[in-house]
């Protein structure tokens, strides 16, 4: 009977190592907005290669100097040992003549956590060429995406618990705040809330306005509102400046669904009106609890000394991770 019992402990214990594998992975390792490639020499190398470095390490867009959107790592497929396996990102490019399921698959959690696994298959470098093409957009929002989330993660984690009410009193809901962000100032319709260190500065803004009969997402509308608040709400270090909406580059607008929200998301450069400061800033403009208004969380960097992509990635995760307080009420 004794031993009855120790066999069947042994095979629960068994059965809970299993059934909790996940919770044993290690944490990832890497560094924020890097990228694992797994592909041979020669194809590295060649037309491949060249393809996934202008789609992964382009260009990051609104920033005053190049800045590419990740930061890629070469792996051959032999050298793909435990060390690599356990990296945040990693897209592996399996090209064999023999391969049966040609195509893409997306993975989380393989051998870490939280991790993004992206695996393409074909057949040959031509046909690998054309299937990355092809998902190249998905690829890249995965990953966006999966860096996005591991940055709301932590603002949830580490959250400054006082900030939330306070802008959801105002406004119905509200982004997350990890530590270190402050309040700067509040009106009625207006918050400002940043996490201002020496040489840097990553601020939020949270501001609403009445909805107009149409056209309340256009370019156009959403940068008139912009500036007036900003003008009113953010004044420069010296008299007669303030903060505005630079013209050289004129700013975008996409319309994104995300998690159950719709908004259009305003990228450009913000400047201070008859001064030399400047940087990049995103928005998200959306319609209030009952349509009324327009609501704006905006997100903006100021980091002269230092490249911005990162600065950028981690404040726009914020604004994301916006929140309706009913929703808050029912987790």
């Amino acid at each position: 009977m004794r031993r009855l019992i120790t066999f069947l402990l042994a095979a629960v214990a068994i059965v809970g190592c299993k059934t909790g594998t996940k919770t044993l992975l290690p944490n990832v390792s890497g560094k924020a907005g890097e990228v694992i490639v797994v592909m041979d020499k020669e194809n590295w190398e060649g037309d491949l290669g060249t393809q996934v470095r202008e789609v992964l390490a382009g260009d990051c867009p609104y920033l005053a100097q190049k800045e590419p959107m990740f930061s890629l790592v070469n792996v051959a497929p032999t050298g793909f040992a435990d060390l690599f396996k356990v990296h945040r990102n990693i897209v592996i490019f399996n090209v064999d003549p023999a391969a049966e399921t040609p195509g893409m698959v997306y993975r989380s959690d393989v051998w870490a956590r939280p991790q993004c696994i992206i695996q393409l298959t074909a057949g040959s470098a031509s046909e690998a060429l054309d299937t990355f093409k092809e998902n190249s957009p998905r690829i890249l929002s995965t990953l966006e995406q999966a860096e996005r989330d591991r940055i709301i993660t932590n603002s949830k984690l580490y959250e400054e618990k006082s900030l939330y009410p306070l802008v959801a009193e105002t406004f119905g809901g509200s982004p997350h705040f990890p530590s270190g962000y402050k309040l700067k100032k509040k009106t009625g319709d207006f918050i400002w809330i940043a996490d201002e260190k020496q040489y840097s500065n990553q601020g939020v803004f949270i501001y609403k306005y009445p909805a107009a009969a149409t056209e309340n997402f256009t370019a156009a509308n959403i940068i008139s509102h912009r500036n007036k608040v900003l003008e009113e709400n953010v004044p420069g270090m010296f008299e007669g400046t303030y903060m505005t909406t630079s013209t050289y580059y004129p700013p975008t607008v996409e319309f994104i669904s995300f998690r159950g929200r719709q908004f259009a998301q305003t990228r450009g450069f913000w400047e201070v009106h008859n001064d030399f400061m400047g940087g990049p800033f995103v928005s998200h403009s959306f319609y209030g609890p009952e349509g009324k208004d327009i609501i704006v969380v905006e997100a903006f960097v100021y980091a002269p000394k230092y490249d911005k992509r990162h600065y950028l990635r981690q404040v726009e995760s914020i604004i994301y991770s916006f929140e309706w307080k009913k929703e808050t009420e029912n987790q």
